[in-house]
C-alpha cells in the first residue's frame, strides 16, 4: 500500500497536467490554429466540461464493476485523444479532442477519491488525501516547466504526445501495480433506476452538498486563475513566457506545502472549524486581489494574493473531499462522481465566462474569484 498515494496521484494528475503543460505554449498554439490567446482559452473550458460530464458515468460504473476495469477504458481514451490533440488543425478540432481527452482522464479523478474512501478503515483518509495532494501538486508545479521546454525543443504539438506517453505509463501502473480496493461482495449490481435514485439521494443530502458545493465554487475560483493566468502574468504584467512556469510553479508549491499540514491542522481545529477559517481568509484575500487589480498594483502584490489563495486550496480540497464522502462508503464511486462533477462543472462555467469576459486586464480574473469565494462562503456557513 506504500505506492498507493503515488499511483492515485498519477491518476488524479491527468487534469493538472493536461491543463497546465500547454499554458506557456498557448499563444503559439493559438496562432498555429488561426486564433488568438483569448479565444484559445475555450480549450481549457472544454476540458473542464469533459471532466464534469464524464465523471457522472464513471462513478456508478466503478461501484458496479470495481475500480480498475473502467480505468482501462478511461486511460486508454486519454492516450488516444492526446495523440489526436497533437494533430489538430483548427481550434474547433482542438476543442473536440480536448473534450474526449477529458472524458478519458476524468476516470482517474473518480477512482482516486473512491479508493481513498475504500481504504479509510486502514489509514487516516485526511492524511492520505494530503499525500495525494503532494503528488498532484507536483504536477502543476512541474508542468509549465516541462511544457515550455518541450514546446521550445519540439513545438507545442509535442506537449500532447508527452501527455500520451504519461497516460501509457499510468495505464501500465493500473494494470500491474494498483490493487483492486472494491471486492466482488461490495459491488453494487443494481438497475439503472437505482443509480438515478442514488444520485437523487446524494444530491439532496446536505452532508454531501455543503462540502461539495463549497469545493466546487473554490474550484471555480482556481480555474479562473488557471484560465486567466497566461494573459494576466504574460500580457498584463509582462512576465516572459520563459519565466511563466517559475511563477506558476511557486503558487503550486504553496499548495503542496500547505497540503502536508492538513492532517495535523484538522486534528487541532477539527475539519469543520478549519474550513470555516479558510473560507474567511479566501474571501478576504480575493477582495484584496480585486482592489489591487483595480488600482493597478505592482505584480508582486498580485502574486502575493494569488499565492495565499493557492496555499489555502491545498487544505480546502483534501479536507472537503473527506467531509463530502465520509458518510457514503457503499456508493463511494457515485459520491466521488458528484464531487468531481460539481468541481469541474463550476470550473467549466468559470472558464467560459473568463473567455468571454477577457478584456486584457486582470479584472475579470479577480472579479470571478471574488464571486466564487463569496458563493463558497455562503454555502459553507449555511446550516
Amino acid at each position: 500500500m506504500n505506492t498507493l498515494p503515488l499511483i492515485l496521484g498519477m491518476l488524479a494528475a491527468f487534469a493538472p497536467l493536461s491543463i497546465d503543460m500547454y499554458l506557456p505554449a498557448m499563444p503559439e498554439m493559438a496562432a498555429a490554429l488561426g486564433s488568438d490567446t483569448a479565444s484559445a482559452q475555450v480549450t481549457v473550458a472544454a476540458y473542464f466540461l469533459g471532466m464534469a460530464c464524464g465523471q457522472i458515468v464513471y462513478g456508478p460504473l466503478m461501484d458496479r464493476h470495481g475500480r480498475k476495469a473502467p480505468l482501462y477504458f478511461g486511460v486508454g481514451l486519454f492516450v488516444l485523444a492526446s495523440v489526436a490533440c497533437s494533430m489538430a488543425g483548427s481550434l474547433p478540432q482542438m476543442v473536440a479532442f480536448r473534450v474526449l481527452q477529458a472524458l478519458g482522464g476524468c476516470a482517474g479523478m473518480v477512482v482516486s477519491r473512491a479508493v481513498v474512501r475504500d481504504v479509510a478503515h486502514l489509514r487516516d483518509p485526511v492524511r492520505l488525501m494530503g499525500r495525494l495532494m503532494l503528488v498532484m501538486g507536483a504536477a502543476p508545479m512541474l508542468a509549465p516547466f516541462l511544457g515550455g521546454l518541450v514546446a521550445h525543443v519540439a513545438g507545442w504539438r509535442a506537449i500532447f504526445l508527452v501527455l500520451a506517453c504519461f497516460g501509457g505509463l499510468a495505464l501500465a501502473m493500473v494494470a500491474f501495480v494498483l490493487p483492486e480496493t472494491l471486492p466482488e461482495e461490495r459491488r453494487r449490481r443494481v438497475p439503472f433506476s437505482a443509480v438515478l435514485t442514488d444520485y437523487a439521494r446524494l444530491l439532496t443530502d446536505w452532508r454531501m452538498l455543503r462540502p461539495g458545493l463549497t469545493t466546487g465554487f473554490c474550484s471555480g475560483a482556481m480555474f479562473a486563475y488557471i484560465s486567466g493566468s497566461p494573459s494576466v502574468l504574460m500580457e498584463v504584467h509582462g512576465i516572459p513566457a520563459s519565466q511563466f512556469g517559475i511563477w506558476f510553479g511557486l503558487n503550486a508549491f504553496g499548495l503542496i506545502m500547505m497540503s502536508q499540514f492538513t492532517g495535523k491542522l484538522a486534528e487541532w481545529l477539527t475539519r469543520e472549524k478549519l474550513i470555516s477559517y479558510l473560507m474567511l481568509i479566501l474571501l478576504a484575500d480575493a477582495v484584496l486581489l480585486f482592489v489591487a487589480s483595480w488600482l493597478g498594483a505592482p505584480f508582486f502584490v498580485i502574486f502575493g494574493c494569488l499565492f495565499v489563495i493557492m496555499a489555502c486550496m491545498g487544505i480546502v480540497f483534501p479536507v472537503n473531499t473527506v467531509l463530502a464522502m465520509q458518510h457514503f462508503a457503499p456508493v463511494a464511486g457515485t459520491a466521488s462522481a458528484i464531487l468531481g462533477t460539481l468541481q469541474f462543472g463550476i470550473g467549466a462555467a468559470s472558464g467560459v465566462v473568463m473567455g468571454a469576459w477577457s478584456d486584457g486586464t486582470g479584472m475579470p480574473m479577480a472579479s470571478m474569484m471574488v464571486i466564487c469565494f463569496t458563493l463558497a462562503a455562503l454555502v459553507w456557513f449555511r446550516r
